[in-house]
């Protein structure tokens, strides 16, 4: 059960990314108050969970009904995630977990930024998705192990909360240089993660096949 708390610990937060979010954070919420601050963060990782937390426990009745197999998404999921990886370790912005400019550039017209692009598509964007039907697909068959994937993925919504609520101050402390370099690191962990999933995935097929 530890591994498991680890594994589903290690690629969620990789995923979320609480660090490189909050920079992105201050950047949508510049010259906003400080309460407005705290509940833009506040409902956008509220609306954030509810999305995830909808796939994480109807994914896999999406995939029946849509007659795709869990070997086939973990592939699937594996190569999205891998190309989150990618864009992470060269800090290049494709918008699978950021914004594009235009939609960054409507964002700074809306009052409202909770929902867009805070909670869908920076905190609960497609990499995120993927990750939580991934998680839950491993832990099939077994309730204790699924509850403790949800448990992960709360904890792992408080840390990204708690990263929006101190975004200024990790900002001036990491500064832009050193969340990229944390980025990057994170990012070599996620394409192996990434890598992993597929390989778990062709393992299933071939073995179906054999």
């Amino acid at each position: 059960m530890w591994a498991l708390i680890v594994h589903a610990s290690v690629i969620l937060l990789v995923i979320l990314d609480p660090v490189g979010l909050a920079a992105l954070f201050v950047a949508l919420t510049a010259g906003r108050s400080a309460k407005e601050c705290r509940r833009q963060a506040r409902l956008g990782v509220l609306i954030a969970a509810g999305v995830l937390y909808v796939f994480a426990l109807a994914g896999r009745e999406l995939l029946t009904a849509l007659g795709v197999s869990l070997a086939a998404f973990r592939i699937a999921g594996g190569a999205l995630l891998f190309l989150v990886a990618i864009e992470m370790v060269f800090a290049r912005h494709s918008g699978l977990r950021s914004t594009t400019s235009s939609e960054e550039a409507e964002a700074h017209l809306r009052a409202e930024i909770s929902v867009f692009p805070l909670a869908i598509p920076l905190i609960a964007g497609p990499g995120a998705i993927a990750c939580v039907m991934l998680l839950m697909g491993e832990a099939a068959g077994s309730r204790l192990a699924q509850f403790t994937v949800l448990a992960v993925l709360a904890a792992a919504l408080a840390v990204t909360f708690a990263a929006l609520h101190l975004s200024h101050r990790v900002l001036a402390l990491l500064g832009i240089t050193g969340i990229n370099v944390v980025g990057r690191v994170l990012g070599i962990v996620l394409a192996a993660l990434a890598v992993q999933f597929i390989l778990d995935g062709m393992h299933a097929v071939l073995a179906g096949a054999g």
